[in-house]
């Protein structure tokens, strides 16, 4: 099926990711150190830490980086304890807006996310207002390629959909469990995926320019938080923005 085009977004997001990197590698170790401490340090038998660790890579953290949120997540350095809360909200214009976190402290970090809303023209919601929009999957982009060798790899490996978007970009879609299986597959056949286990809505609110720059700037606003680890809205931004 045929798509809009999601790379040059991905592409837009990752520069604006750059500029804020030390921001990003937080977030990163934060996650690091979430995930060696629920599952192990031996990303072998930690899939949630080993694709952490790929993001960090990705994002050019460098290995004794790594290695040092590993062991603070194994208790080798330090006691570190970070809750997942998850809040839901209403952006501008109506678009469902699914914030996840990381924080030691639950009260800076609603306050934060609550502030965040208040001024951007959305309101904070209750538990369950509009995570039912979403659902976890698998996702990789691939810049470009030959339509039916990623199809074979993709669908042999276990994807579930394979989209090709406007611009001769490709999404493959995944179960959670099979992200990693994918994209090892995917790599070993010469692509270069980028992506990660996300959440997708279900559907989408297309949005004008005007209320586009809006919850792009309630966003940026939120993600701007050491607590926020994602933020996934159901936004079908405009084109202009």
């Amino acid at each position: 099926m045929a798509g809009h085009s999601k790379w040059a977004n991905i592409k837009h997001r990752k520069a604006a990711q750059d500029a804020k990197r030390g921001k990003v590698f937080t977030k990163i170790i934060r996650e690091i150190v979430v995930a060696a401490k629920t599952g192990g340090p031996v990303p072998e038998d930690n899939p949630a830490l080993r694709a952490v660790i790929d993001k960090a890579l990705t994002a050019n953290m460098k290995r004794d980086t790594i290695d040092k949120a590993i062991a603070r997540g194994a208790g080798t350095q330090g006691d570190e304890n970070y809750d997942e809360i998850t809040y839901e909200g209403y952006g501008p214009g109506g678009v469902a807006v699914l914030v996840k976190c990381l924080s030691d402290n639950r009260n800076r970090t609603v306050s934060e996310v609550r502030h965040a809303f208040t001024k951007c023209g959305g309101n904070l919601g209750t538990d369950g207002s509009v995570a039912y929009l979403f659902s976890q999957a698998g996702q990789l982009f691939i810049e470009s390629g030959d339509e039916e060798a990623i199809m074979e790899v993709a669908l042999e490996a276990g994807a579930t959909d394979i989209i090709g978007n406007d611009d001769g970009s490709f999404e493959v879609q995944t179960e959670p469990s099979d992200f990693l299986v994918v994209k090892d597959a995917l790599v070993a056949a010469g692509f270069a995926p980028e992506g990660e286990v996300t959440m997708l809505p279900s559907t989408y609110t297309d949005l004008d320019s005007a209320v586009s720059e809006k919850v792009a700037r309630l966003i940026d606003m939120l993600e701007d938080s050491d607590d926020v680890q994602n933020v996934y809205t159901n936004a079908n931004f405009s084109e202009e923005e």
